[in-house]
């Protein structure tokens, strides 16, 4: 029987493939992680805290009950991530030029996060709290947004956004004139 370490801070790990070997830690403190592999690892009740991955891919990845407070995602490959059940009271986290498709953050409050350049193709934002996320240059290429909270967050340079505002929150929501469209499109009005 192996036992985690307690607590991991002040480390940098560099092109190492944890998808075989798993972490040895339980909580990990002002950490980096570059060019690492976490594919399809369980990382279920792990705590990050003041983290950054760089250049890493965490796709399918298992996050039950983990706490992710002020970490940084860039330029990660992140697919089918499930956060519905990450731990909330403490969650904050950014992301930069990551590739997030088929993840769901069903129910997941994350106010004022952001996501910079990121691929967000078919993410179930359904029951979640956008409320003042940006989402800036971001391709929502079939994105669920259903009973989200959405008052506040900017898709203003966002792409290939279908909302239904009667189905949202969406007051003081930014949207581009191109982006429009996208809250039309049940009505199937021709935007000329």
């Amino acid at each position: 029987m192996s036992f985690l370490k307690a607590s991991i801070e002040d480390q940098d790990f560099d092109t190492i493939d944890f998808s075989n070997i798993g972490l040895d830690g339980r909580e990990y403190e002002n950490c980096s992680f570059s060019h690492c592999d976490f594919s399809n690892l369980n990382l279920s009740g792990l705590d990050f805290i003041e983290c950054s991955f760089d250049h890493c891919n965490l796709s399918n990845v298992k996050l039950d009950q983990s706490v992710l407070r002020e970490v940084q995602f860039n330029d990660c490959k992140m697919l089918g991530i499930d956060f519905s059940n990450i731990k909330q009271l403490v969650l904050s986290f950014q992301f930069k030029n990551c590739i997030l498709n088929y993840a769901t953050f069903q129910g997941v409050s994350m106010k004022q996060t952001h996501f910079n350049q990121c691929s967000l193709q078919e993410v179930d934002f359904s029951s979640s709290d956008v409320s003042s996320c940006v989402f800036s240059m971001c391709n929502l290429d079939r994105a669920l947004f259903h009973h989200s909270n959405l008052q506040g967050a900017d898709f203003s340079s966002a792409e290939h956004i279908i909302i239904d505002p009667e189905m949202n929150r969406m007051k003081a929501a930014k949207f581009s004139l191109d982006g429009l469209k996208g809250l039309l499109e049940k009505y199937q009005l021709e935007v000329i």
